[in-house]
């Protein structure tokens, strides 16, 4: 790094002390990097492949309004996401407005009353408590006569392959597994651990519809849970596969009969994938679909460097820095209130947009304890681009992810260390 460089950090609050502090963590991390890259580097040709096969064209970043009828870039994109994940088609739609959304239409276009949902992997992410109905709410499965069942994860984060198949029964019609670990410290699954699990579950039932919660996960590997059994795979637009352009969106990728089954549940019976006007915003969905592999690795390395330092300074990260990475997000036990709230303030305080608000706790819809959110973003919500959140309950820990660019993520995590020292919370 130049001189230069350097007294650029110092101009922009960083100390001397914690700028080496880092840039030395960062000298060790190079062999990692490079691993990164070489992953994005296949990925980047798995979606361009994909790209140059659908022989996309300026004509599908048309605006189509109305009914959207006949709009060729939306269906081409969708042959170019099932081509790029190996599914037989998808469902990309800007009216699936965030994860838990597509999350809900895959799981209440193919669950009928009568039938039971069954996750291997302990309880999902909070949100999807209020849809499942683990947690009364209106509109819930539970209340459409959807029964649910789960197996917990055993203690050290592997599947409880015995009780997996002792709760599989006639009543099991789909199995949900989510890949990143949510508000827990659990490890983040690998696709070949999803894949295990998919073939132990199959075999023992195999009717049964597999769907895989692909969030924050996409890109991590050259091979995503499609490409191993499972039936769907869902996902948002607005983490890895948005490539920080998709002002919104999910998508929903799998086999024929489940996408035709989501399609009509997110329409209406009869109308299905023919209905969804794109409103213009196809070009940002396929620039940034193209750019999602790059943007992915910069989020990866973020995450990698915050575990490194905040490993070296004596607290609990997941995953740590010398482990495999499976998603975008990095888990840090902080152990107090006051860590996660200066370790967000450092974060905001690093964004392009709103770097002069200060987060605060609040009580945001489908939580159960007030959650802190850290997010300057040019997309509301984006959590690709520089973000950090976490529940303020025990054990205090926060989750980082994003980072459009590895050298944004990096100022980011610096922040973070700055704005603990200067708290007094953190001594070097």
């Amino acid at each position: 790094m130049t001189e230069s460089t350097k007294q650029m950090y110092l101009q922009m609050g960083i100390s001397e002390n914690v700028f080496n502090f880092c840039n030395e963590i960062e000298r060790t991390l190079s062999g990692r990097f490079k691993e990164i890259d070489e992953v994005a580097e296949y990925n980047q040709m798995k979606v361009l492949k994909a790209m140059q096969k659908n022989r996309v064209s300026d004509v599908h970043f048309a605006a189509s309004t109305g009914y959207g009828y006949n709009d060729i870039g939306r269906d081409t994109l969708e042959q170019v996401y099932a081509d790029t994940f190996h599914t037989e088609t998808a469902l990309v739609r800007p009216q699936l407005t965030c994860g838990t959304h597509a999350l809900t239409i895959a799981l209440s276009a193919n669950l009928r009353p009568g039938d039971e949902l069954y996750s291997p992997v302990g309880k999902p992410y909070d949100t999807l408590e209020g849809v499942i109905g683990i947690r009364d709410s209106v509109g819930s499965l539970k209340e459409y006569g959807v029964s649910y069942r789960q197996t917990d994860l055993l203690a050290d984060g592997s599947f409880d392959y015995d009780n997996i198949a002792k709760a599989i029964n006639d009543k099991t019609k789909l199995v949900t597994i989510q890949r990143s670990k949510g508000y827990t410290t659990r490890p983040t699954f690998s696709v070949k651990k999803i894949a295990e699990l998919i073939a132990f579950i199959k075999k023992i039932k195999p009717d049964v519809i597999c769907m895989v919660d692909n969030c924050y996960g996409e890109f991590v590997e050259t091979v995503e849970p499609s490409d191993f059994g499972a039936d769907m795979i869902v996902g948002s637009l607005i983490k890895n596969p948005g490539g920080g352009l998709a002002p919104i969106g999910g998508y929903i990728a799998g086999t024929n009969e489940c996408i035709e089954r989501c399609a009509y549940r997110l329409n209406a019976p009869g109308l299905g994938k023919e209905v969804g006007a794109t409103l213009g915003l196809n070009q940002a969905l396929y620039q940034g679909f193209f750019l999602a592999p790059t943007v992915t690795a910069g989020a990866l390395k973020g995450a990698l460097f915050a575990s490194a330092i905040y490993e070296k300074l004596g607290f609990k990260v997941v995953p740590n820095s010398t482990e495999s990475r499976h998603d975008i997000i990095q888990a840090i036990d902080f152990g107090s209130p006051e860590h996660v709230i200066a370790f967000c303030k450092g974060i905001q305080s690093a964004a392009p947009v709103d770097s002069h608000v200060d987060p605060e706790p609040w009580d945001m819809p489908g939580y159960d304890a007030p959650v802190i959110m850290a997010a300057g973003a040019f997309i509301q919500g984006s959590s690709i681009e520089l973000s950090a959140d976490g529940p303020i309950k025990p054990p205090y820990s926060v989750f980082f992810q994003g980072g459009l660019t590895w050298y944004h993520a990096k100022f980011g995590i610096i922040k973070s260390l700055q704005k603990m020292t200067e708290a007094g919370l953190i001594k070097l």
